[in-house]
Order: C-alpha cells, then structure tokens, then sequence
C-alpha cells in the first residue's frame, strides 16, 4: 500500500498509489486503501502522481481514489496500460489525465524535475526516480533488483547509475524488503533451466503458478512449454489482461500460442503446460478452484504442481490449504526449496551495497518491508559507509533539506476498506460492528406490547452465529422468558423496555455461551 509524498515550496508530488490486501481482521473486505486525508487538504498544491511501476501495491488504488484527487498520473507505457484498463473498468478513463513518459526523458512538475530510471525487478519497467530539487536530489529506487541477463527490459547500466552519484544526491530512499538475504537475488534467467528441468521429468500434467504480473516469468514459461513440446494453457483474468498489455507494449510478441480449457484438458496429459494465478492461496484463484474440484480444468494423481513464486508472509495458512488439497489428489508439489524455480525481484545485501557505491547518498531513508526490515537496513547502509540514515515510519514528516534531515511532524495516516462498492473506515462503525458479529454473533428480538405496555403474546426471537446448536430450542426458550419479564417490568417507557429487553436477553446468552451477541430490540406497538 504504498504511497510517498514529496513536498518542495508549498507544492506536493505524490510517488505511487496502491493498495493491500485484507485479512481476517477485516471481515468480508478484500481490498485496503489509503486514508490520504493529508494531501487531501492540501488537494489545491497537489501536481500530480508519478507511478514507478505496475504492482498493485503501487498502482492499485488508483481506481478509486485517482479522479477524486483530479491530478494527472505519469506513468511508463506498461505501467500506463495497466493503469488504463483498471480506470477503464471503473468507467473514469476520459475523467483522469494519464501521461505516457518514455524511461530516461525527463519532466516538470513546479519546483520537481522527474526522471525515470530503469530497474530490474518482477514486472517491466520498474523504474526508480531520480527526482531533482532546488535543495538536492532523492533518488527513489521503487522496488527493484539487479540482473545481469533480464529476460524483458534493459535496466540502467552501472555507468549510468554512477553518473547520477557524480551528480550528487541528498538522499536515497531505497527498498527494504530482502535486507536479511545474505546473497543477491539471481537473474531472471536463471529460472529456466530449473523450470524446464522439472517440466520435463513430469509425467502428467504441469500447473505452474506464478505472479501474473511478472511478464518475464511468463515469457520464460512460454520457452519453457516450447522446449518441452507442451502446449500452454493460460488460466487467470489478471494473466489474460497481463499479456494483452504486455504485447500491446511490445513484449511477450514470441509467447505460444495458447489453447483453451477444454483443448487443455483432451490433449494428452504430457503435452500440456498450465500457467494459472493463485499461488499465494487466494481463493477465487484459478488454482484454489482447480484445488477444490471447481475449475473446468482438473489436476489428478500423477500431476504437477510448480510454485514459481515465494510464499509471501501472512499467506502460508491459505497456501497450506490449496496445497493440502492438491495432496489429498495425488498431485505431486514442486516449490523455491526444491528446485531453482524462482528468484526475487527486491535486492539483497551485495546489491544495496553496490547501489550505495553507486548512488554515494549524503542519507539513506530505508523503505518497503516491516519495521525490522527498515531498522536492518539502516544497520547495514552505515557499516558500508552510508555517512547518515534516518528510519521514518509511516506519517512522519521529514525535512530532507535545507539543513540536516530531521522529522519535523507527524501526518495523520491510517486505512480505509473497499467494502462491496463503498469507500469505508477501515475501523469505523461499519467494520467494527462486523467484527462483533463475526466474534460473538447476533440475536434478534421482536416484541409487540400495548398501548399500556402491556406484553401482546410470546416475544420472537432469532439467532445467528450464536454458538448454542443442539441447544437451540431451550437457549430459544429462556431467552423468550427473559424478554418477557422485562417487559412486564418496563412499564409505559419504551426505551426502558427496549433496554431492558437487550440486557436481558444478552444475559441469558452470555451465561449458555460466554458470550456477548449483539442484541437487536424490535419493540410493536399494537
């Protein structure tokens, strides 16, 4: 969910603009926003929203958030296609300008000069930013890598990032997340072999799941099918509207020809290849339907299974679940512990201790990961000779120049939920009520009484999600009588007896269940 804004003589950029996914905390949601309440008061001095690459962390929110900041949006071409069929399924492509910047030209925005500059990392076109200001430069690396042999895209060369470190920069704000690894990542295309070492001996069919966006992955599956003599089949809106984007900007034009599901599933079982979305146990994936038997495409005993992708923190329950399933079908598993079928698109040590040598930054802001992740990086910037670090954390206002860096402020931040079609808090009424019912459960109460306040009949009462199964009946029974003994000791004050009813009626859940059930009065006036 990333989102970085820059200020420069009372004018903003913002660098990025993405979304999370949700987790059990958030039930019934899918999709975390921003809360970018900050920038929105100051929406008058906002220019514009430069995107360093395609990921959904990046770009993700820009759907729902971009015509309601109404600036313009600067993006590469991959990333502007994107970033256009998103507005486009959303209805507002002709109401947000969206600029198509070509890598290495540079642009305006009042006192920021931009400059995309091309990075290795698991989608094309990642870019890193140079940013030029009258008080210094930043350099921000967006996520990224290095590789010597990309499979798509040519990321700058050493000369070229030194060149920008002769220049002088201020500051490096620069990617966190694989700090703890000891070695670089590996080049894209080093994946091939191993992959097409394990397709090969498979005897049935192969499923590989991977990221849709990472074109070079696919392309590199592509080659893969071919050598092997298997046919692809490609499985996953999200790879279908990748590789339409991708050949409308130029890459992925040698992929295979594919065949549909059905064709897929008459060819022989060891003629066919499977790209399918999934891998990190999203269950309306196309691998968790294959998993539970509710995909037109089925896996049995014998079968292959590749994980081409690494477990991402926070998934392995999910994961678990589609691979135990898979298991119970005899279906064989292949992930990055078994055989060199994936490689990371975020740097590990060697590779930020070559960016420092690059870059020479007077500071180095650590970003991307967890907070350890940060605080690593900063440890690890210093011992290479880094002359000064800062660690910000999210909402903290840093003045990077004039004078010494240093936090200033604190900018109010937090989450907003993508609920059905509705923009919420993301712990407002709505969710935090959800969240009561999804703990403890909900009983409604309906109780009609006269004009005295006198009880008309048996109160009625319904249950959901309240743990009393096969005590239903009784539960149901002295609920029904504590409803109507408190409204035989209300009397004539309607919001009394209905108070009266709740408690009651909670009471008696809490002493069968231990729990507390919202409680829901009905009160007739008959």
């Amino acid at each position: 969910m990333n989102v970085n804004l820059y200020g420069c003589e009372g004018k903003w950029v913002m660098v990025d603009c993405g979304i999370t996914f949700a987790d059990p905390n958030y039930p019934g949601v899918d999709v975390i926003l921003p809360d970018l309440a900050f920038i929105e008061e100051r929406i008058d001095d906002l220019l514009g929203i430069v995107l360093t690459h395609g990921h959904e962390d990046h770009i993700g929110a820009l759907p729902y958030l971009a015509e309601d900041l109404g600036v313009p949006l600067f993006a590469s071409p991959f990333t502007a296609g994107l970033i256009r069929g998103k507005l486009d399924e959303e209805g507002i492509a002709d109401r947000v300008k969206l600029n198509i910047v070509k890598p290495g030209k540079p642009f305006q925005l009042g006192p920021f000069g931009f400059r995309f500059v091309p990075v290795a990392h698991s989608i094309p076109e990642g870019n890193a930013l140079l940013i030029t200001t009258p008080y210094g430069k930043v350099f921000h690396t967006g996520d990224w890598k290095l590789d010597d042999e990309p499979v798509i895209g040519a990321p700058a060369s050493a000369e070229v990032m030194t060149a920008i470190g002769d220049e002088g920069v201020l500051a490096l704000v620069c990617d966190s997340t694989n700090v703890f690894n000891p070695e670089a990542s590996g080049s894209e295309s080093s994946v091939r072999k191993g992959l097409f070492d394990v397709v090969a001996a498979a005897k049935g069919r192969v499923l590989v799941t991977t990221f849709a966006s990472n074109a070079a992955r696919l392309k590199t599956l592509g080659d893969v099918a071919r050598d092997s003599g298997r046919t692809i089949c490609v499985a996953g809106r999200s790879l279908d509207r990748i590789l339409k984007v991708a050949r409308a900007t130029g890459y992925l034009t040698d992929f295979p020809e594919s065949v549909d599901w059905d064709a897929a599933m008459r060819m022989p079982r060891d003629k066919v290849l499977i790209v399918a979305t999934g891998g990190q146990g999203e269950e309306r994936a196309a691998l968790a339907r294959v998993a539970f038997g509710s995909h037109q495409l089925s896996l049995d005993a014998g079968d292959t299974v590749v994980f081409s992708s690494k477990q991402i923190p926070g998934n392995e329950v999910a994961i678990g679940r589609i691979q135990n399933a898979l298991a119970a079908k005899g279906v064989i598993m292949i992930t990055d512990r078994q055989a060199h079928v994936h490689v990371s698109g975020h740097p590990g040590r060697p590779e930020l201790a070559t960016m420092y040598g690059w870059i020479r930054p007077e500071l180095l802001m650590p970003v991307h990961g967890e907070m350890r992740h940060m605080m690593e990086h900063a440890r690890f910037g210093l011992s290479q000779g880094v002359p000064r670090v800062l660690v910000q954390s999210d909402g903290d206002i840093v003045r990077l120049a004039p004078g010494a860096p240093e936090k200033i402020g604190h900018a109010p931040v937090g989450r907003l939920v993508l609920d059905g079609d509705v923009i919420l808090p993301a712990d407002g009424t709505t969710i935090n009520e959800r969240r009561k019912l999804a703990l403890n459960g909900q009983i409604s109460v309906a109780v009609a009484v006269g004009k005295n306040g006198t009880l008309l009949g048996d109160p009625q009462i319904r249950l959901q999600g309240v743990p009393v199964e096969e005590d239903r009946d009784p539960f149901i029974d002295e609920a029904v009588d504590a409803a109507a003994k408190a409204v035989r000791d209300g009397g004539k004050d309607r919001d009394k007896t209905r108070e009266q009813v709740r408690l009651a009626v909670r009471r008696v859940a809490g002493r069968w269940t231990g729990k507390k059930p919202i409680v829901d009065v009905l009160l007739i006036e008959a």
